[in-house]
């Protein structure tokens, strides 16, 4: 049950980063685009742990 709701929040923050990156495609700011498409990117990295196989 924990990584379910642990799996949800990374979900939501990519929800978040995709909000921010049209947000920022939108308004032309290069600044927020590229702070969006590193936080995106982030999630997927904090992401890996959970797919990955094994304890190591």
């Amino acid at each position: 049950m924990e990584r379910r709701i642990q799996l949800l929040g990374w979900f939501l923050f990519i929800i978040s980063a995709c909000g921010f990156i049209a947000s920022s495609l939108r308004a032309g700011d290069t600044a927020g685009l590229i702070g969006g498409i590193f936080f995106l990117l982030a999630c997927f990295v904090f992401l890996i742990p959970f797919f990955m196989r094994g304890d190591g």
